[in-house]
């Protein structure tokens, strides 16, 4: 295989991992407090590439990682006293399945059991680690430190962390993540404010994300473009080689 239909297939597997990225980003817009992915590109160099020619080593791209864009998202009133959003960086911490899992989605809503979840699906936890119980037919009231009150009685504490670092955060679902280094251990997050009647939207800009699709969109066109190209040189060289005169 010719050098120019390498780095040109190199280029749309590049571009194939960059499309299914931006989908899942747009497809994700209105997802109560979603992350924004983004890929890295690097450069890969291989001798190999060549063919074993004794010319110099080929270079192609390559989505090296993905990461993710933990900036926050813009905070809209939605007026449910069921819904919070939180002012700063941090977490809600939840019961999965697994372990706890931290997420910025703050629609939360009261199970059939009376302990307060976000999407219907995982209890947040107090300070203690354990579930909070509100009664259906009462209003709740969350300070900003996240207190939960009923009828003037305290009933929990959502709680809140900070992580040092959130490069072991690992995406599970839509809008919570995983903790995958147990060294990197979460603290109580002293300045974040719990803003009741407001949620925070994906942090994901639309039009830029449209923009950026059409973008790539176009590259792999062109990449495909070039490796017919480098098809029909290929072809012509052996009819010509090939050809007796």
């Amino acid at each position: 295989m010719d050098p120019l239909t390498i780095a040109a297939a190199s280029g749309l597997r590049s571009r194939i991992q960059a499309l299914d990225l931006l989908a899942n980003n747009l497809a994700n817009t209105g997802t109560n407090g979603y992350k924004g992915d983004q890929e890295f590109y690097s450069l890969f160099t291989s001798a190999e590439a060549n063919g074993g020619d004794t010319g110099p080593a080929a270079t192609l791209p390559v989505v090296e990682r993905q990461w993710t864009d933990f900036s926050q998202g813009t905070l809209q009133v939605t007026g449910n006293p069921l819904d919070v959003a939180l002012s700063g960086k941090g977490f809600l911490v939840v019961n999965g399945p697994n372990g706890p899992l931290y997420t910025r989605n703050g629609s939360l809503e009261v199970s059939s059991s009376g302990e307060l979840t976000v999407a219907g699906k995982y209890a947040v936890q107090d300070k203690a680690g354990s579930p909070i119980h509100v009664a259906s037919n009462s209003r709740v009231e969350i300070s900003t430190d996240g207190t939960v009150q009923q009828d003037g009685n305290t009933i929990g504490q959502i709680k809140v962390v900070t992580l040092p670092s959130t490069d072991s955060l690992q995406k599970v679902g839509d809008a919570c993540f995983r903790n995958t280094d147990s060294t990197n251990r979460p603290v109580d997050a002293a300045t974040v404010e719990v803003q009741q009647g407001k949620i925070e939207q994906s942090n994901v800009p639309v039009a830029q994300a449209a923009m950026r699709l059409v973008g790539v969109m176009r590259q792999f066109e062109m990449l495909q473009k070039a490796i017919g190209v480098s098809t029909d040189m290929d072809t012509k060289a052996i009819q010509e080689v090939a050809r007796v005169t």
